[in-house]
């Protein structure tokens, strides 16, 4: 049976299996149900980025819930992370955001979090797909006296924007500071700009006109290029590039260079740890982190932790290890006082603080130590993952021990049919000849 979550839910082509309304309304069916509490009338929060496929799904799913007796709280297009705050604030049940994050248009996807604002564990989602494959789903339909109910929260929005101003010292303001914001035409378009402003700093504004088509194309933090052309147009003192979703950011410095996820959890990392407020002196990141980065935060006596790839995973170490600073290099960023999954704009207000105190150029701030050399190939397959072939696992294991002074990551992608490979060492025609060893390997077991 092929699964249906990835990485980060379920995921896939718009009106296409498994993202049809059919599979959203049996996804709230299942949720609605494995969820529910007795004693009370059962809540779950909504919400969606700005896809034209978010009008196809979010009806679907909410006559899902609805036909299961649970009651439906609709916030419109807001990032994933407030539907983790907003599911703890209204005391609901679960929450589910129907985005793709940072994919094109024509792809959405189901997040889904639990009365905690966690995401789901592995487990979790091997019941609830059971559930919605399941011949019988409409075993679980209420009679019509128990039918859900459902309503638009209409001051989510400024519910938002009070939670991530808080996580800015109250001290500090952004006056004086001119900040170009992406929104990616995606979720905050409406609320980046708005807290930066509210906050003090001069705003100048892209990627906050979206169409339904327009999210993430040639903007937001998958290209970040539209934002360092504009942050040098503009002198701006740093640029913020979200994607659809909001839920992870990427940082340009004054000078228009893109800085990296490691330098980013680097910087607030260190922040935290000067100021005592960095729990264990820990930090989790994923396989995907540069190596430097742990050398560099072990200099520092800051311990690191690694886990597999996906900001779930990262929050479930940081829960078990007692800490509040996780991230992957894409840009999610955790900081658990504030938030249970990654926040772009909370993340991106960390640094800014550390921007204000500072009083120093971004540039100057941002190189904090070399990253090692790296090359990471996506390859495409069109049928079964090529990985689970036993074969080309032993091929790749002849592979690991011919380069073992590198460290070698392969795997395949949670939310599109790519194989990632990622070779790290300090020798870059090494790595480079490792990587195309790799690529041309997997991808003769991809036809």
């Amino acid at each position: 049976m092929q699964r249906l979550f990835g990485t980060d839910g379920i995921r896939g082509t718009a009106n296409q299996y498994p993202m049809t309304a059919e599979i959203a309304m049996k996804f709230g069916m299942a949720a609605g149900t494995y969820y529910k509490k007795l004693g009370h009338r059962n809540r779950v929060v909504i919400a969606k980025d700005t896809r034209l496929s978010g009008y196809l799904i979010e009806p679907a799913l909410t006559s899902g819930f609805i036909s299961v007796g649970v009651d439906v709280i609709l916030v419109g297009p807001m990032p994933t992370p407030a539907v983790s705050m907003l599911i703890r604030s209204l005391r609901a049940d679960l929450g589910v955001m129907i985005s793709a994050s940072h994919n094109p248009y024509f792809d959405n996807g189901l997040k889904l979090f639990d009365s905690k604002g966690f995401k789901l564990s592995d487990e979790c989602e091997d019941k609830i797909q059971e559930m919605i494959l399941s011949a019988d789903i409409n075993r679980y339909l209420v009679p019509p006296i128990d039918l859900g109910r459902a309503k638009r929260l209409d001051d989510a929005p400024g519910r938002y924007i009070e939670h991530v101003k808080n996580s800015f010292n109250k001290e500090n303001n952004l006056t004086g500071l001119r900040i170009v914001v992406d929104g990616a035409n995606g979720s905050a378009y409406h609320l980046a700009p708005t807290i930066l402003w509210e906050l003090g700093a001069e705003v100048i504004s892209i990627g906050t006109e979206p169409n339904g088509f327009n999210i993430n194309e040639a903007c937001g933090s998958t290209h970040p290029e539209t934002l360092s052309k504009k942050v040098v147009e503009t002198r701006a003192d740093i640029g913020i590039a979200l994607d659809g979703d909001a839920d992870r950011v990427v940082i340009v410095d004054d000078k228009g260079h893109i800085i990296s996820g490691d330098h980013v959890i680097g910087l607030i990392a260190l922040h935290l740890h000067n100021r005592k407020r960095l729990n264990n002196d820990m930090v989790v990141v994923t396989q995907m982190s540069n190596g430097a980065l742990d050398e560099y935060l072990k200099s520092h006596n800051i311990n690191t932790i690694r886990t597999k790839v996906g900001d779930r995973y990262v929050f479930d170490a940081m829960r078990k290890n007692n800490c509040n600073l996780g991230g992957e290099q894409s840009g999610h960023v955790i900081l658990s006082n504030y938030s249970t999954t990654g926040d772009g704009i909370v993340a991106a207000l960390q640094v800014l603080s550390l921007l204000v105190e500072s009083g120093k150029k971004m540039s100057k701030l941002s190189h904090i130590f070399e990253l090692y050399p790296q090359v990471v190939r996506n390859i495409k397959f069109t049928k079964n993952n090529p990985l689970e072939n036993p074969k080309l696992q032993e091929e790749l294991e002849e592979i690991n021990k011919s380069y073992n002074a590198e460290r070698i990551f392969i795997r395949k992608s949670g939310t599109e049919k790519l194989v990632r490979v990622m070779v790290e060492g300090k020798q870059k025609n090494i790595i480079t000849e490792a990587a195309q060893t790799i690529e041309t390997l997997i991808s003769e077991y991809c036809s």
